[in-house]
């Protein structure tokens, strides 16, 4: 197997979307040319095609596409009628965005910690923080993980609640068979450029099996109407653009390709790095992972980082803090050492290079500095 230096690390990425681009340029370029061509850029044919055939693979009725996943969430929890006075519970380990949305629609993030293997919500600490002003549940599929949704929609129905996946990092993956997104209340999709399924800009969609939420998420991302000009509630201006949809409706003929690369540069990740310090993502028995990012765990993080980038090996660390230290949640009164695998995690986790594209020797050169530096 070749040495980093013989495949030449400095242009080793962390990820490489123009090189995704090359390997689709065609389709791409035509896709691009043919809505220029028509002239229609916003909710034209591109976007409502997208809906459907993003709804089709996840097998849900309903596709809704949006400006963003962040708009995605709120759309989502204003479709619910989440707003003030309500809470939600959601982990804690997770981008700022899954409780920024909750906070913007007047509700409460009531915060649970993470399991250590998989960082999805730690489902046996959900129950003890339900109150009757609990509304939701939102599990969130981190780095391409599912939740555990069996045991999450069976204490939901039970206590009554709504439960909004936060899909943002997991187009494609499937837990007992189902694809993540499909299985709650709402899924909520984020199309930013380095998630699997990304677009040239920024994206989102609601999917859903209920026709009333999925009419009330098409009124609130046009400003509230139905009919133009003739507002029904306040919405917002968030609409899937038409390009994006052109673009995506392409990636999406080659997501299933994609992703299984992903597993297949993760499992040779995880190969090399066997007998290490280093620890390696897990993959639940009831999972299909798609490994958006491929996230390890080290001690004495700032100094590997510093020592792998000097070598030539860029890493990015998802997420230097958990949401129960952050600023905007300070007055909820969270506490450091409250979250304690959330905290851990935020301290150790690291992501190497990964894309579909990577070589396997790629691979092999970013683990071979890796093991130099952790020793």
């Amino acid at each position: 197997m070749k040495t980093l230096d013989q495949v030449e690390r400095k242009k080793i990425p962390l990820m490489d979307m123009v090189a995704q681009y090359h390997s689709i340029k065609t389709e791409i370029d035509d896709a691009i040319r043919q809505v220029l061509e028509a002239g229609q850029f916003i909710l034209g044919p591109n976007v409502a095609a997208l809906e459907k055939e993003v709804a089709a693979y996840l097998d849900v009725g309903h596709g809704v596409g949006v400006a963003s996943g962040t708009d995605a969430l709120v759309l989502a929890l204003r479709a619910l009628e989440i707003g003030p006075g309500d809470e939600v519970i959601m982990p804690s380990y997770t981008f700022f965005a899954t409780a920024g949305a909750v906070m913007l629609v007047g509700a409460t993030p009531v915060l649970i910690d993470v399991e250590p293997d998989t960082y999805a919500i730690d489902v046996e600490q959900i129950a003890a923080r339900i109150t009757p002003k609990t509304k939701a549940i939102i599990p969130v599929h981190l780095y391409g993980h599912p939740a555990d949704m069996t045991a999450i929609l069976k204490l939901a129905k039970e206590r009554k609640l709504k439960v909004i996946e936060d899909n943002a990092q997991a187009f494609g993956a499937e837990h007992r068979g189902r694809k993540t997104g499909s299985m709650g209340d709402v899924g909520c999709l984020s199309f930013f450029p380095s998630k699997n399924l990304g677009a040239c800009g920024d994206g989102g969609m609601v999917v859903t099996n209920d026709a009333q939420i999925a009419e009330r998420v098409r009124m609130l991302r046009t400003h509230g109407w139905k009919k133009k000009y003739f507002p029904e509630m306040i919405g917002y201006n968030s609409r899937l653009d038409e390009m994006q949809a052109a673009i995506l409706r392409v990636k999406l003929r080659h997501i299933e390709e994609w992703n299984q690369r992903r597993r297949v540069l993760a499992a040779q990740y995880s190969e090399l790095l066997e007998g290490t310090s280093v620890g390696v993502p897990a993959e639940g028995p009831d999972a299909r992972h798609v490994y958006h990012l491929y996230i390890v765990r080290v001690k004495d993080r700032e100094r590997v980082q510093r020592e792998l980038k000097e070598q030539g090996v860029p890493t990015a660390i998802y997420y230097p803090q958990p949401l129960h230290l952050a600023e905007p949640l300070r007055h909820l009164g969270y506490h450091a050492g409250d979250f304690p695998v959330a905290e851990q995690a935020s301290e150790e986790t690291l992501a190497l290079p990964f894309f579909p594209e990577m070589s396997d020797e790629q691979v092999h050169g970013s683990v071979d500095v890796l093991k130099e530096v952790v020793g």
